[in-house]
């Protein structure tokens, strides 16, 4: 009896963005390619395209071989691998009713492995989803053997996202370093850059922009008592140090002369947040307006603790955390559930304060969150970003189309 083995992969570009699958069988004794699917399937994510291509997997080994047939899967999907396997717990709902689908195809064949290998061994699979989402570009969909056909269908759909687990700098994780979430877009900045990811944008980064529609000043709150001992930082009301005021004056006075012209000020609820703005304020003779969306992250049984007491404590929970975006700490809350509100707020200001210079103190994963989705950077680059105390970053929204990061992590003010 032939066995089978499946390599399937899914994609997205913007996460969530316009995505595709694409999955290919094999026999398993020569490695003969006996079948390969592809699709584009609207906007939603990465995990749902992944889920997406092991169900198209599974359904073409069932065309092959039947019920019962042996089959070896096969992704670099670390997620979708070890839910599936039962290893790791499904936390999304919105992946769910996929896992379930998945799992009743499972039950109809007789799976030997979940296995999973890294990107440059899943390229066969990559290049399929990639020809799809390609295809959908052109207003066409993908045929086996690399043709296309008009294709009418637009199906947008709902999704989740997954941020890779860091292998370094994991102490970076704090209020102090590199806490990172997916970003979901704002309205007007989604627009331009779905337009951008489908080839329809007239803003390609090389040409002049006609006008800045609104420049976005993001400058992370000064020191706190947490920040220095790099402990978990996110819900609890922590105020400034004296060195942190100091930074926070510092940011002030730098914002109060040319070339910055501040329109409005808006900052996080929280007090580490409101007492740099107030700096500002005080300079600039503004006031400021609080967003809730803004705030930090809430981190749960971990506020207060190291990233070491946390791994000693809750290592099952950290690793869980660490992989999946749609997992919050215990009693916390979900870099997911925090895309969500940040994208509000985005929505808000570039909407509202069109034509404006806005400035928006806030806390590390916020920051990051408009910081990554601007320059439409892949998910892995959250883990390289590092923001500092009191640093500043500009994203710039033009009207014809692309958001541009001006400047990023800049502390010169600091080093007066």
């Amino acid at each position: 009896m032939t066995s089978y083995v499946i390599e399937a992969d899914g994609g997205s570009r913007g996460n969530p963005g316009p995505a595709g699958y694409g999955a290919v069988v094999m026999d398993a004794s020569d490695g003969q390619v006996l079948a390969e699917a592809a699709e584009a399937i609207g906007v939603t994510t990465n995990n749902v395209a992944e889920y997406r291509g092991l169900i198209a997997g599974l359904q073409a080994v069932l065309r092959l071989g039947g019920e019962g047939s042996a089959v070896a899967v096969r992704m670099d999907s670390k997620l979708v691998v070890e839910q599936m396997a039962g290893r790791w717990k499904i936390k999304n709902e919105g992946l769910r009713p996929l896992a379930l689908e998945a799992g009743a195809l499972v039950r109809r064949l007789r799976v030997t492995e979940w296995t999973w290998i890294p990107r440059e061994r899943n390229k066969h699979a990559d290049r399929l989803a990639n020809e799809a989402m390609d295809a959908a570009a052109k207003g066409l969909a993908w045929k086996a053997g690399g043709t296309t056909r008009p294709d009418a269908r637009e199906a947008p759909a709902p999704g989740d996202q997954v941020a890779p687990a860091p292998t370094a700098r994991q102490t970076d994780l704090l209020d102090i370093g590199t806490i990172t979430e997916v970003s979901a877009p704002t309205a007007s900045i989604a627009t331009a850059q779905q337009r951008t990811a489908t080839g329809g944008a007239k803003g390609t980064g090389w040409a002049p922009p006609t006008r800045v529609a609104t420049s976005l000043l993001l400058l992370r709150h000064g020191e706190t008592a947490l920040s220095v001992e790099r402990r978990f930082s996110g819900r609890g009301d922590a105020e400034l140090t004296p060195n942190g005021l100091a930074q926070a004056a510092a940011a002030a006075e730098r914002l109060s002369r040319e070339p910055y012209r501040l329109d409005v000020i808006v900052s996080s609820p929280f007090k580490r947040a409101r007492q740099t703005a107030e700096a500002v304020a005080r300079r600039t003779g503004l006031d400021v307006e609080v967003d809730e969306d803004l705030r930090e992250l809430d981190f749960g049984d971990w506020e207060g603790h190291t990233f070491t007491e946390v791994q000693r404590r809750w290592p099952a929970e950290l690793s869980a955390w660490l992989a999946d975006p749609e997992t919050a700490p215990p009693g916390g809350e979900s870099f997911a559930t925090v895309a969500r509100r940040v994208q509000a707020a985005g929505e808000r200001l570039v909407e509202r304060y069109e034509g404006k210079t806005v400035l928006a103190i806030s806390h590390v994963t916020p920051i990051k969150m408009l910081l990554r989705q601007a320059m439409l950077a892949p998910l892995e680059s959250l883990y390289r970003m590092h923001l500092d105390v009191a640093c500043l970053s500009l994203i710039e929204y033009y009207a014809d189309g692309p958001a541009v990061v001006k400047s990023f992590n800049d502390t010169s003010h600091l080093r007066r």
